[in-house]
């Protein structure tokens, strides 16, 4: 396998924090865009890694940055947005696609592994809108592009479990919208050393890869899972969606946005794969059950 210079946008997030350090293993090297380098010294330490400070907005200077690269990765993307208008995910997930797709043309850059989410483009949410517009700009482009579609990720430090188990601790009573929606949580290094493998195989080009792990579990009983790993008692209760529906427009104004009205309508589709993109790459999906009861018992 011959190293590769890879710039990656969103590497210092939950799941690029992993993909570098995976990365990083395989010999490859790597240039992380940040908005503030001086904020993330782990990763400044790995051999072959490098962090800049850099508007990924601004495509000049992004393709300065992209210069001799030979792959760029594109992870970033947001679950909440200031306003209910769709703006903040337009700009956050089309507008740096197309303007990265537009840098790595003028940079001469071959390769792009462009970061989505499971059912993009269904739906009335205007996160999964956005990513499927994004995907449409990717696909639309000369590169040679991989897609990612990965259903909601667990571990270590996640915005799923551990944002429950916060949730949990405050309360012995969480109402939640939805209760029913279907998830297929993916493991955090599954979707990481999916992204490795791509990377090295040429095949991999103008392909999209569903990521999902083995089990399927509904929103109100993965809470309740997480209140047993921690061992505390609670009672969940399933709110008809008139009730979600105020709770998801109160949520917006709590502190952290427990829950919006965006994610409210993502919660209308089940996020479950149709085909299982970690087995296509050679990959063993990890259980839930291999992972969080350890991470949650130390909690």
């Amino acid at each position: 396998m011959n190293p590769q210079t890879i710039v990656v946008l969103g590497g210092t997030g939950f799941v690029g924090n992993r993909l570098v350090m995976r990365l990083q293993r395989d010999g490859h090297r790597i240039r992380v865009l940040s908005r503030n380098r001086e904020r993330h010294p782990a990763l400044r330490v790995l051999p072959r890694v490098s962090i800049d400070t850099a508007d990924v907005y601004d495509r000049a200077r992004l393709q300065r940055h992209l210069a001799g690269a030979d792959c760029a990765i594109n992870l970033v993307g947001i679950l909440n947005e200031p306003r209910d208008d769709g703006r903040g995910f337009q700009r956050a997930h089309v507008d740096l696609a197309q303007v990265l797709v537009d840098a790595c043309v003028a940079a001469g850059v071959p390769r792009l592994l462009q970061m989505s989410a499971l059912r993009a483009g269904e739906g009335d949410s205007h996160y999964l809108r956005s990513r499927g517009e994004a995907e449409t700009r990717v696909r639309a482009s000369p590169l040679a592009w991989t897609i990612f579609r990965p259903s909601v990720i667990f571990g270590e430090g996640d915005g799923l479990f551990f944002r429950f188990a916060r949730l949990l601790r405050l309360t012995p009573v969480l109402p939640l919208a939805r209760a029913g929606a279907r998830f297929q949580p993916v493991y955090v290094g599954d979707v990481a050393e999916a992204f490795a493998r791509a990377l090295v195989h040429p095949h991999t080009a103008g392909r999209t890869y569903e990521l999902a792990g083995p089990d399927v579990i509904a929103l109100g009983d993965l809470v309740r899972l997480t209140a047993r790993l921690l061992g505390r008692r609670r009672w969940i209760v399933g709110l008809p969606d008139a009730l979600g529906a105020l709770q998801a427009r109160i949520g917006e104004w709590l502190p952290g946005k427990p829950i919006s009205r965006d994610n409210f309508r993502s919660l209308g589709i089940d996020s479950v794969a149709r085909e299982d993109g970690l087995a296509a790459l050679g990959i063993i999906a990890t259980p839930i059950g291999a992972v969080m009861p350890a991470l949650l018992s130390r909690r």
